[in-house]
């Protein structure tokens, strides 16, 4: 069969073009279906969107050849400040304390802002001669046999491919067509996303301060500005989404404190419900899922696209290998070494993510006592201290050759 791709991958956010590119520089033939238009993926404002990437997904745009044009606007973390807080008691510190210092590699991670990282995916695929980005269309239908897979697009128009990757997100349409169930369970918590402007410069220091209705994660951006990742209950959380402006960082500021000076809103706001999510397999035949259509989990630990561009390295390195080796890069051997790999990982990630989300999103003294008794452990114990940090900086455990 003649297919029009080698592999075409449903979901046009980050993780699909991150893996497009590495397959199109592995050879393969690749296609990206994109749902939104060209001109609201390349907007180049400010939205207050950002990611803490981990040292791995680092070297990964390093290795596709995109990190030199992103690093001028990324913020390195070099040091992550973590506190068992109640509200008003932001400035106490009770926790933890790690320094980028104590490894050899560098920054545990990156701040990058949502725009840069998704302009600089946006212009290497266009200078990607075996990469077709098909932007503003949508899947309809798919179907799979022995030769490959067929999708049919909105438009009407239908695709061939060798092997059908799924990176839509957690309510993956490419998982349902092909019958893959998902287990999970909300928190009953939705996170308040921003953007804020401060007085005082944050030296690089991201903060997780956990509360009883849940963490406030204070991530540095480049200048003096910070993206916020702030849990509440449900309820809650829809009455201060819909404050104004004002009103809106007078409920912030509590919880913030002043450590950083007066405190300004920078970008627009986002809700996003919090839950768990993962697929029952993260392949099916002639199809694999990558990033939030695979597993979705609590961003209690930052890892949430982390996670999906391991996925990404692992597909690519599968694949890769499996074609200069002569294999059918869509074999159900082939695939299977892609979810051995990965679906252990994510899965113990999702429970570790679940456990401290449930461990200290209260104020029961008793659980109050014995976790904070477990920070001091871990920052009393050298060794420890810097398993955590090489474990947050994602160099730990059998990495692919894109995360090297």
């Amino acid at each position: 069969m003649d297919h029009d791709s080698d592999i075409l991958i449903v979901g046009g956010g980050l993780n699909g073009p991150a893996l497009a590119l590495a397959l199109a520089r592995a050879g393969l033939r690749t296609t990206v279906i994109d749902a939104l238009p060209a001109e609201t993926r390349s907007a180049p404002d400010f939205d207050g969107r950002g990611y803490a990437l981990a040292q791995s997904s680092v070297r990964l745009l390093e290795n596709l050849g995109l990190w030199d044009g992103l690093s001028e606007h990324a913020q390195p973390m070099r040091e992550i400040k973590v506190t068992d807080g109640r509200v008003g008691d932001a400035r106490v510190f009770l926790g933890l304390h790690f320094q980028s210092a104590e490894i050899e590699e560098g920054p545990m991670g990156q701040m990058v802002e949502d725009r840069h990282l998704r302009l600089a995916l946006l212009e290497a695929m266009r200078a990607e001669p075996l990469l077709t980005h098909l932007a503003g269309e949508t899947v309809v239908a798919q179907e799979v046999d022995a030769a490959g897979a067929t999708v049919t697009l909105a438009s009407g128009a239908h695709h061939t491919t060798r092997l059908l990757v799924g990176a839509d997100g957690r309510r993956s349409g490419t998982a349902a067509r092909a019958g893959i169930r998902r287990t999970g369970w909300g928190y009953g918590q939705t996170a308040l996303v921003c953007a804020i402007a401060h007085e005082a410069p944050h030296e690089g220091v991201a903060h997780q301060f956990f509360m009883p209705p849940g963490p406030l994660a204070i991530l540095p951006l480049t200048g003096n500005r910070s993206s916020i990742v702030w849990s509440e209950r449900d309820d809650r959380a829809r009455a201060i989404q819909a404050l104004d402006d004002d009103a809106y960082l007078e409920v912030l500021r509590p919880r913030f404190g002043d450590f950083l000076g007066e405190i300004s809103l920078a970008g627009k706001r986002f809700t996003y419900p919090l839950s768990l999510s993962l697929a029952n397999s993260f392949v099916a035949e002639r199809l694999a899922l990558v990033g939030d259509a695979a597993h979705g989990m609590h961003p209690i630990a930052g890892q949430g696209l982390n996670a999906g561009l391991r996925d990404v390295a692992a597909l690519a390195h599968v694949l890769s290998h499996a074609r200069r080796r002569g294999e059918d890069v869509a074999a159900a051997p082939v695939l299977a070494r892609y979810q051995q790999w990965r679906r252990f990982d994510t899965a113990t990630l999702a429970a570790a993510t679940d456990l401290f989300n449930r461990l200290f999103s209260n104020d029961n003294p008793l659980l109050r006592a014995g976790r904070d008794l477990g920070m001091a452990l871990v920052g009393a114990a050298p060794g420890l201290r810097r398993g955590f940090i090489r474990e947050a900086a994602g160099i730990t455990g059998d990495l692919p050759e894109l995360m090297r």
